[in-house]
């Protein structure tokens, strides 16, 4: 036995060097999309890749990164089990109300506060209505480890550039700390801020069945204290009526928590909040319970997430447009999407997803609304973003093709129970910033990243939500991402033109297919 391991070892120092290098660098996917964990490593030997976690079918081999992959949504799916007979979540979207209760025009006197409070711009961004389809089967490669979206060639993320630009919310200023409200401090603010009588507002908080006032009941006491220019009551009603149906909204769909009222208490103050992070911090947070197979709801502000999709995936949906960004007159972006609803169910969207190449994005789709919105480098800060007491980890080192670098594989995420200087470290973001950025470079294609990257990937996360069909080859070619085009009907033609020519399975070499073929060159090149 000794011998003959002898002579397989020289017979192997003896094999051309070129034809292991060759046999090493072949990449390939299983049937379930992943690359198989005996070619992640190259490097390895056999007996640590026998080692590695055995993982989860469908998900990642690698449990280290996803741990909380054993409740996730996208575990259950890949077995075939829904979470009900709604394959969609339900989603709070209050867009058709708001449009109603915001007037025209704002008195004078309450213009100017709103205006000043950085949250004006909430007026007139609302969807009015949202596509749970298209938005559900975003939540479900949602992971809030890594607080981004796991796509079939790595994360992406809404990020503070994000909302800065699609809202036009200020992300520089203060977290709000949290504050405990009873049933009694909530009756006492709406005696002292909303200009109730205490018999109206203990009846009130008593009906909500905890520490919230009713948006409707908010909406009423705006119009009575305009009525009576009683100026100061009537704007604190409106700002948490409007911060309560966008960014604050909760999975009541009706209510407000009463402890939001204590931002407006110094209406001439409440500017200096970062209402951008404080809108991202509030998605994250519903977006993780509702990327859980228990949870059926989402809160939060959908026609944030809705718009992004829109901004970023130009083929994935339907979505109506209000005007060109060519023609933009500095209107928040999410104001160029209207509501159109789409045919495709949650399960029809599940494998497009699936079937998304990085030539499927719009990498960077704000930068002809810099005029408006300059890009600030604090979008870069990795760290954790607080408001209350929910914390969330914001790490855009994990999502850096969408600020035009170079993608690594990331550090491990941040735990944010031990953070304990989060206020200290958003201050002094320049030392993060520098890390984020010092790992990589400017791409030179929008797409690119680092060789190892996908391998990495494909090992910690999962690259589809839908089996493949079994008599699918069992190995497929991991697919080398050329750069795409880079404007939204550029892209279509693209996709379009790439979906046919997969559906016929044809090679560039087939004459009859030539034209198809140059077509489709022609329209990654714009």
């Amino acid at each position: 036995m000794h011998s003959q391991t002898k002579k397989k070892r020289k017979k192997l120092a003896a094999r051309p060097k070129k034809e292991t290098q060759k046999r090493n660098m072949v990449r390939r996917r299983g049937a379930d999309g992943r690359i198989p964990v005996r070619t992640l490593d190259r490097g390895a030997s056999s007996s640590a890749a026998a080692a590695e976690p055995t993982g989860y079918p469908g998900g990642p081999y690698d449990t280290s990164l996803l741990v909380k992959y054993e409740h996730h949504v996208a575990r259950h799916i890949w077995f075939g089990e829904e979470r009900g007979p709604k394959k969609e979540l339900k989603v709070a979207g209050h867009g058709l109300k708001l449009n109603s209760r915001v007037p025209l025009a704002l008195p004078p006197q309450m213009e100017s506060w709103v205006s000043r409070s950085g949250l004006a711009s909430l007026q007139r961004t609302s969807l009015n209505k949202i596509d749970t389809n298209l938005v559900s089967a975003f939540v479900e490669r949602w992971h809030l480890e890594t607080s981004s979206f796991h796509m079939p060639f790595g994360e992406m993320s809404i990020t503070l550039d994000d909302v800065a630009c699609l809202l036009h919310l200020p992300i520089r200023g203060i977290f709000w700390s949290p504050q405990d409200v009873t049933e009694e401090l909530a009756v006492e603010l709406a005696v002292d801020y909303l200009g109730v009588s205490q018999s109206q507002a203990q009846s009130h908080v008593r009906s909500c069945r905890g520490s919230y006032y009713k948006l409707e009941w908010l909406y009423d006491i705006f119009v009575h204290h305009r009525a009576a220019s009683s100026w100061a009551y009537a704007t604190r009603a409106y700002l948490l009526m409007l911060v309560g149906s966008t960014i604050f909204a909760d999975k009541t769909f009706t209510l407000v928590e009463a402890r939001y009222l204590l931002l407006f208490r110094d209406l001439d103050g409440c500017s200096g909040y970062s209402w951008g992070a404080a809108a991202l911090v509030t998605l994250y947070r519903y977006l993780g319970d509702a990327s859980m197979y228990s949870c059926k709801q989402l809160g939060g502000y959908p026609t944030l997430l809705q718009c992004w999709i829109h901004e970023y995936f130009p083929t994935v949906g339907k979505r109506g447009e209000n005007w060109n960004p060519a023609g933009n007159c500095g209107l928040p972006r999410a104001m160029r999407w209207s509501y159109r609803q789409g045919v495709l169910k949650v399960d029809d969207l599940r494998p497009i997803l699936d079937e998304l190449t990085p030539t499927d994005v719009i990498w960077r789709p704000f930068e002809d609304h810099r005029a408006w919105r300059v890009f600030d480098e604090i979008c870069l800060y990795r760290g954790c973003l607080k408001w209350g007491e929910t914390v969330v980890p914001y790490l855009p080192d994990r999502c850096l093709r969408q600020f035009g670098y170079r993608q690594y594989v990331p550090s491990p995420p941040l735990d944010c129970m031990m953070a304990t200087d989060i206020d200290v470290d958003w201050i002094s973001y320049h030392q993060s910033v520098v890390d984020v950025i010092g790992s990589s470079s400017v791409a030179t294609t929008p797409s690119e990243v680092v060789d190892g990257y996908l391998e990495w990937y494909y090992r910690v996360s999962h690259p589809r939500l839908v089996p493949p069909h079994r008599d699918a080859p069992r190995e497929v070619p991991v697919p080398v991402y050329d750069a795409g085009p880079s404007d939204p009907d550029w892209a279509r033609v693209s996709t379009l033109i790439r979906r046919y020519l997969r559906q016929v399975n044809v090679e560039e070499e087939d004459p009859q297919f030539s034209d198809l073929f140059e077509a489709l060159h022609i329209s990654r090149s714009h």
